[in-house]
């Protein structure tokens, strides 16, 4: 598992976005950050908890609900994390509860899609259904009628090119796997290419095929006018210098791009648990009770591990 989900850069694709202050700080990245490299400010207003893995859609599911609420339904939540029923909660039972709260957004979004796209019912999604449904109209004027023709041909040349990398035996028509890998490609091995291309080609403005420092920051980072650059800012500088950059050339190719976003050795769920458990273990015995979750319910009601409350909104029967 290595991300929730998604850029949106495709009509039907997109990746999670976490913002701080423009709409795409950090949506590349598909692990999380250290925990000495999260800005203070999130980490007081669990922000980046709340938005980091899910996005801010989904976090507003749980800004609905009284504080009452949410601890009422967050408690609820722990019981069935509490796998082996010893009333504490160990990073083994938070880390797998996550995933598997990751797994059923994916299977949902991929059937929402399923059903959409699959127009003839046959069990498969053929790029024509596909193409149809999401360009038909705009295709057959040619993209005439919309106000940036650029822009959707752009989409539409990368959905195809996604398509079929996802299409492994190269017949146009999707199965259920090849459809959700073109949906979610950063949890395919075979379709990590296709992930750092497209990271390359929203970040790259010179067209140099790599990304420096100043287009890095960019992609995070619009400064207002006469404010001071924050001390995140500077850090991340520091970061791609010190570590992103790593033959030290000034810019990021294809390998260290991939080595960013899709770090083959990090189980971003192993390190969110860990941080929960970190910020709310009170004893210090690497275990969560109830009480101490619910003391710093703020920060888990906005976390993966809730899934934002619509784990209390269904049946529990499959959890």
């Amino acid at each position: 598992m290595k991300s929730l989900i998604l850029l949106s850069v495709l009509a039907a694709c997109t990746f999670v976005a976490f913002c701080k202050p423009t709409s795409e700080k950090k949506d590349r990245v598909h692990h999380s950050i250290d925990l000495g490299e999260r800005d203070p400010e999130d980490q007081k207003g669990f922000q980046f908890d709340h938005e980091a893995f899910l996005g801010k859609e989904f976090a507003k599911t749980f800004d609905q609900l009284t504080p009452e609420e949410s601890k009422e339904r967050l408690g609820k939540i722990v019981d069935r994390i509490d796998q082996d029923k010893d009333s504490l909660v160990t990073a083994e039972e938070l880390t797998a509860w996550i995933k598997r709260a990751q797994n059923r957004y994916i299977d949902e979004n991929v059937n929402k899609n399923w059903k959409e796209y699959d127009s003839n019912q046959d069990g498969k999604v053929s790029w024509d259904e596909y193409k149809n449904a999401t360009y038909g109209y705009y295709l057959g004027e040619e993209f005439s009628d919309v106000e940036d023709k650029e822009a959707y041909k752009k989409m539409f040349r990368r959905d195809e090119r996604r398509f079929k990398m996802a299409d492994k035996d190269g017949d146009l028509i999707a199965t259920r796997e090849e459809f959700t890998a073109f949906l979610h490609p950063e949890e395919f091995d075979y379709m990590k290419s296709i992930v750092v291309t497209e990271t390359i080609e929203d970040i790259d403005k010179d067209g140099d095929g790599m990304v420096d420092l100043k287009e890095y920051i960019s992609d995070m980072y619009t400064p207002e006018e006469g404010e001071p650059e924050p001390e995140w800012v500077r850090n991340e500088k520091e970061q791609f210098r010190d570590f992103r950059d790593t033959n030290k050339d000034g810019k990021m190719d294809h390998s260290e791009i991939e080595r960013w976003i899709l770090p083959g050795d990090y189980d971003h769920a192993e390190s969110e648990a860990k941080h929960l458990i970190h910020e709310s273990d009170k004893n210090q015995d690497d275990k969560l009770t109830k009480q101490e979750i619910l003391d710093n319910w703020n920060m888990f009601v906005g976390s993966q591990v809730t899934n934002y409350g619509e784990d209390l909104t269904r049946k529990h029967d499959e959890l």
